[in-house]
């Protein structure tokens, strides 16, 4: 099948996106140790970079959307390229910190300009194939650039990690120049529009699954390194293999989650999911002392970890129908609440001396809590959701 080529800026950013946004869960001993801080405040560095995407998506997009998507887009990549590059060569802890809340802010925009842009870029009946396709570099750094970065970062430096996503930020700014075509934009539109889904219960529900929901496996996988290496055995050089282990995983729940969800409805595979959720996450606190079923819950927690992407997203497009662009930056602003809540939330265990496989457990509390509100979300709203095709088509083609 020829892959159009206007889509490959997109996807391309995505590849540097979900490179900086998860290798570092690699690398935190490493940061630690350069940097003279504790792993638990290493983690912080985390939620400084989703602290930024979760500021950075509505204003960004709030105060872009009367410019051409184009110019945003690159613009946005700017931004994430030259803050990534000086992460590489920040002096000291503090420095860190702000370096890295400022290379979030781009992020959550730069997808919720993208999903609009692939949606009027494709032909009409591909909208969901084209925004998969964005979505395929952010899956394919899960596979292979996180762990070969990681692998890269344990042998030589952590600091190289920041040099080659701002690499992969050039070449995905060169692309996008050469690439992606003048799409017209709505100077009708203002900030204010754009943010009127949100006085919807219905997408409140659906941005505090995804941030409590989600933020359940970010307390396993922010702390991943550590909770391998001490308490299931593996040695730190072999890292980067579980890493490819849980990107498979991530790959294998994308596509799983998206087969569900059409043959069931959204609400149910959410539910079903987060209840999946809670019991790996329990595996991963009583079972990871034993080496061979703690590199099964690896896959599995990864698996599960993109398979509620598709259905959460259907849902939130239900809620928000005609403000895609923003509501799509919010989905972003939510999952990197999830990823801020998870790392600061599971260190705080670790911060009082408990074991590596007690952030998990923090997790099953948060997974939880989604989970109830899931049930809830399915309770109201499910019955009353027209034809889920119906309603994508609708959405997809909104007029901006």
């Amino acid at each position: 099948m020829k892959i159009d080529k206007r889509i490959i800026p997109l996807a391309i950013g995505g590849l540097g996106i979900g490179t900086t946004e998860f290798t570092i869960m690699g690398l935190l001993p490493d940061i630690a140790k350069s940097l003279q801080i504790s792993i638990p405040e290493a983690g912080h560095l985390i939620s400084a970079y989703a602290f930024g995407v979760v500021v950075g998506a509505p204003l960004l997009i709030g105060y872009s959307v009367k410019f051409p998507p184009k110019k945003v887009l690159m613009a946005l990549m700017i931004i994430f390229t030259v803050f990534n590059a000086l992460s590489a060569i920040a002096p000291d802890y503090n420095t860190m910190m702000i370096i890295r809340f400022l290379s979030g802010l781009p992020h959550g925009a730069f997808f919720g300009v993208g999903t609009v842009v692939a949606t009027r870029m494709a032909a009409k009946g591909k909208e969901a194939f084209y925004i998969s396709l964005m979505f395929t570099g952010l899956t394919i750094a899960n596979l292979a650039m996180v762990p070969l970065v990681t692998y890269i970062g344990h042998t030589f430096h952590w600091r190289w990690y920041f040099a080659i996503v701002g690499v992969i930020g050039l070449f995905a700014l060169g692309f996008l120049k050469l690439w992606l075509p003048i799409l017209e934009t709505n100077q009708d539109t203002h900030f204010m529009d754009e943010l009127k889904f949100l006085k919807k219960k219905q997408a409140w529900l659906v941005l505090m699954i995804t941030a409590i929901g989600f933020g359940g496996l970010f307390t396993w996988f922010s702390y991943i390194t550590p909770l391998m290496t001490v308490v299931s055995g593996i040695k730190e050089n072999q890292m980067a293999y579980v890493m490819i282990l849980a990107g498979a995983g991530m790959v294998v729940g994308n596509l799983v989650g998206g087969y569900l969800s059409d043959r069931l409805n959204p609400e149910k595979t959410c539910v079903l999911l987060l209840f999946l959720m809670m019991i790996s996450l329990a595996g991963v606190f009583f079972l990871s002392d034993y080496q061979n079923i703690s590199l099964m819950l690896t896959f599995i927690c990864g698996a599960l970890s993109m398979s509620v992407s598709a259905p959460i997203n259907i849902m939130m497009m239900k809620a928000a129908p005609k403000s895609e662009m923003m509501a799509a930056a919010f989905m972003q602003a939510a999952f990197n609440c999830a990823n801020a809540m998870g790392a600061f939330l599971g260190g705080i265990p670790l911060e009082n001396g408990y074991s590596f496989n007690y952030p998990s457990l923090v997790g099953v509390g948060m997974t939880l809590i989604g989970l109830v509100i899931a049930f809830r979300y399915k309770q109201q709203y499910s019955s009353e959701s027209p034809n889920q095709k119906e309603v994508i088509k609708e959405c997809i083609s909104c007029d901006k």
